[in-house]
């Protein structure tokens, strides 16, 4: 399958669609389907059931080329999710990991900043942050935006891991304290190590680059092919 990034002014539309085989990936048929799905994506705002409805070049509907391809291909293909950034409000950037061609590769980011500066001031740490996001995979942006469930879930495997290796009952709930700290480091964005300068963490960075402004990290979406499935 691929990722594909389709970028207009200040607007960015991510896509990702799913074929059984790297080869399949690869047949120019395909690549040139995902990229005219990834423009009607940036058209609908990155709204699925509405880019399924769109009509492609050929006249006829994203849902009916699909068909068509797959009985070409012989492979299931799916369009299997979309995103979008696009609010004038931020300042937005985009990133494609292993890229076939440009805004085409195996993983993609969108990221969206908040701050008084200029996007030309912002080049650098725009695409520097988006290359850190693709890399390090960060499931929240702070520690408030991590999942209570899933924070629960890391909490009970790390007592248990503890209580089995015997450890007095006493200091099991100080270690498991420390490791679901730097769980919860490892994962959120603006905790994590900075991937340039790794004696730094992320939000160090952005308070430098920001100066007498600020610089806040509002949105960030990564799709990497496959993942989850």
């Amino acid at each position: 399958g691929l990722v594909c990034i389709c970028e207009k002014g200040n607007k960015f539309s991510m896509i990702e669609v799913n074929s059984e085989t790297d080869f399949v990936a690869k047949n120019n048929e395909f690549i040139k389907f995902v990229e005219e799905i990834s423009e009607l994506a940036l058209l609908n705002s990155g709204k699925m059931k509405d880019i399924l409805i769109s009509k492609m070049k050929n006249k006829k509907k994203v849902n009916d080329n699909l068909v068509t391809l797959i009985s070409k291909i012989g492979e299931k293909i799916t369009l299997r999710r979309s995103n979008f950034v696009g609010s004038d409000k931020f300042i937005n950037f985009s990133y494609t990991h292993g890229a076939l061609k440009k805004n085409i590769g195996k993983i993609g980011v969108l990221l969206s900043l908040e701050t008084k500066k200029e996007k030309k001031e912002l080049l650098e740490l725009g695409k520097h942050l988006a290359m850190h996001v693709a890399a390090l995979s960060p499931l929240a942006i702070d520690k408030e935006d991590l999942d209570e469930n899933l924070l629960q879930k890391e909490k009970e495997i790390i007592t248990e891991e503890l209580k089995n290796s015997g450890k007095n009952s006493k200091i099991v709930d100080r270690i498991a304290e420390g490791k679901l700290n730097k769980f919860i480091a490892d994962n959120t964005l603006l905790n994590q190590e900075w991937i340039i300068e790794p004696k730094k963490k992320v939000k160090d960075i952005l308070k430098e680059v920001a100066g007498k402004d600020k610089i806040e990290i509002k949105k960030f979406v990564r799709f990497k092919v496959g993942e989850g499935i």
